[in-house]
């Protein structure tokens, strides 16, 4: 089964619907599965003197946590447009939602499964709200241990969710490569017994491939048009042809990774005669003469006996005169 990338434009849209649809483009261009954005209303998520974090501060300024959020609110009907244009374009629209208001519009729209983030897995109420639609859900697991996990796991299953899939996380912007610990990713795997992958907060692009080589079967990516763009997200974002970069590394993976099985391949077969070696005649050797290690020698091409068979071949009579460098026959 292909890696699933869905490409994270979230709130990179800046509130305005027309460059959403610009990075639906984007994302489809860059061969991405999936475009992903954020659904919510600022003041049903956030208390007007919550704080914002360091990232946030640096890129937004001391304005409150609700007043950043406020400015890149997109309405339900600017939704509606961008699930009906990804629609056209041939992507698959997903949004995660952060209030109970957004899931009801959401689970209006046809969405197939819900992502959901890693700040909403203590979210009781949350999980129940999304379990109790029916559809599969997509775990971010950032800041979480794995008794938090476990938790939110029996939520979604006692109140109605069938299918879980994890992506491991590290909720900083950008994440510093000696925090992300890609091989706790196969630890979901084995503790939970569910499908994983990774939700990378990284710079680059080589932590993403590095997961995909490892197993992950989801991949998620922030990416913005312009990283220099004001807003929250942007400078931890991939731009248009680093996500291509990213979509092109993690399919040549796919294809690298192949089977468990061990031996020549298709492509490499017709190198066999020219790389590996024979036994030849060291010297000019006369029909009917012993060979020995004297005039036997061992060169390219591989088309005639196999060094392997040494032994069978020392102590053997010459069949017929051998010039030097020849193949012998036996």
């Amino acid at each position: 089964m292909s890696v699933y990338i869905i490409a994270e434009a979230g709130v990179n849209h800046n509130g305005s619907v027309e460059l959403a649809c610009k990075m639906v483009d984007a994302a489809k261009t860059a061969g991405a599965d999936c475009i992903k954005f954020q659904t919510f209303k600022s003041k049903n998520i956030v208390s007007s003197w919550a704080g914002k974090a360091e990232y946030q501060k640096v890129e937004t300024g001391d304005s409150s946590q609700q007043d950043m959020l406020k400015k890149l609110e997109l309405t339900y009907d600017e939704f509606l447009k961008l699930k009906k244009y990804c629609d056209s374009v041939g992507i698959c629209f997903l949004s995660t939602p952060f209030d109970f208001d957004s899931i009801e519009f959401l689970n209006s729209i046809d969405m197939p499964f819900w992502k959901i983030p890693s700040g909403e897995v203590t979210n009781l109420p949350y999980l129940i709200a999304l379990a109790k639609t029916g559809k599969p859900v997509i775990m971010s697991t950032g800041m979480c241990s794995l008794d938090e996990i476990g938790a939110a796991i029996k939520a979604l299953k006692e109140n109605g969710t069938k299918e879980i899939k994890l992506l491991h996380c590290n909720t900083e912007y950008p994440t510093p490569f000696e925090d992300v610990n890609l091989k706790a990713m196969n630890t979901l795997k084995d503790v939970f017994g569910v499908g994983v992958g990774y939700s990378d907060h990284t710079k680059g692009i080589e932590v993403s491939v590095a997961a995909a080589a490892l197993g992950a079967t989801i991949i998620e990516k922030h990416f913005t048009l312009d990283r220099t763009m004001e807003g929250p997200d942007h400078k931890a974002s991939l731009e248009p042809d680093e996500l291509a970069m990213m979509v092109s590394g993690i399919r040549h993976i796919e294809k690298a990774l192949g089977s468990r099985d061990k031996m020549p391949s298709s492509s490499e077969k017709k190198n066999i005669g020219i790389a590996r070696k024979s036994v030849v005649a060291k010297t000019g050797i006369k029909k009917g003469e012993k060979l020995t290690e004297n005039n036997l020698t061992v060169k390219r091409p591989g088309t005639g006996i196999s060094p392997m068979k040494w032994f069978e071949v020392l102590g053997t009579y010459a069949v017929r005169d051998f010039e030097e460098d020849e193949l012998i026959e036996i």
